[in-house]
């Protein structure tokens, strides 16, 4: 924005050395929110508000003054934030909209054969889906426990409601494997999921379906089986025009 260039290396490589100890403190909660609001006021002009809409918190958060690094900014006659996201940042939409657009389907994720409901009980790297008793009424709207998901606009099934995702996602490696939670990387692949309307959720990978074995609370990938209950998922609320959208290239 302000002159120079930014250089994308692609075969550079980074190195982290680290101390037993750190000297300095590291901020976080309001220090760190704080930062953050300061700078987008002075660089982010009307793209702020897509920080506020997301934080609400940030809103009215005082970020103290910024009339130093506000004149720095006209001082050197930088671009306008619009500028560096037409021209230099074009592409980041497509992989960090600024809006989060609208999910597939959230909510519990029952299972048609056996009336449970799809669970996680530990939102780390590696924990294994489980097949549990459903948890809440249908028309409870608490989404604090376990067995609240959302297949969102990557195509990936993530722990949480829309609005409060945990980066953690539904991942199986082929045929027979079993369903676990793995860090999400937006990239499809292991984590690229189908929800068919017969009630399937598809991997494209395996070519297989998740499947369950209610007497074991096992979840697994299975041979799709259009005609098994226990290939047949519900979940809770739907979007049938985003689900449609996600069709379109599906199987």
């Amino acid at each position: 924005m302000c002159g120079g260039r930014m250089e994308d290396i692609p075969c550079s490589r980074v190195g982290h050395i680290y101390r037993k100890y750190v000297p300095y403190k590291v901020p976080g909660g309001v220090s760190l929110a704080r930062n953050l609001k300061r700078v987008a006021e002075v660089w982010m002009d009307e793209y702020a508000e897509y920080i506020y809409q997301r934080r609400p918190e940030y809103r009215h958060l005082s970020a103290g003054d910024m009339s130093a690094q506000k004149e720095l900014r006209i001082r050197l006659n930088c671009m306008n934030f619009k500028w560096f996201m037409d021209k230099v940042a074009w592409d980041l939409p497509k992989h960090y909209p600024p809006v989060e657009p609208p999910a597939g389907a959230w909510g519990e994720v029952r299972n048609v054969g056996s009336g449970m409901c799809l669970e996680s009980k530990h939102v780390v790297s590696g924990s294994p889906i489980r097949l549990e008793s459903c948890v809440k009424g249908r028309g409870d709207v608490s989404w604090s426990h376990g067995q609240v998901f959302t297949f969102g606009w990557r195509e990936d099934i993530r722990v949480g409601d829309p609005m409060h995702t945990k980066k953690v996602c539904f991942d199986a490696v082929s045929h027979n494997s079993p369903v676990t939670l793995y860090d999400c990387h937006g990239m499809k692949g292991n984590q690229l999921w189908h929800y068919r309307k017969d009630k399937s959720l598809y991997h494209t990978v395996s070519n297989s379906c998740i499947d369950c074995s209610p007497n074991e609370r096992r979840i697994f990938m299975n041979t799709c089986d259009p005609s098994a209950p226990t290939q047949q998922w519900v979940f809770e609320k739907t979007n049938s025009t985003v689900l449609e959208q996600f069709n379109r290239g599906g199987n």
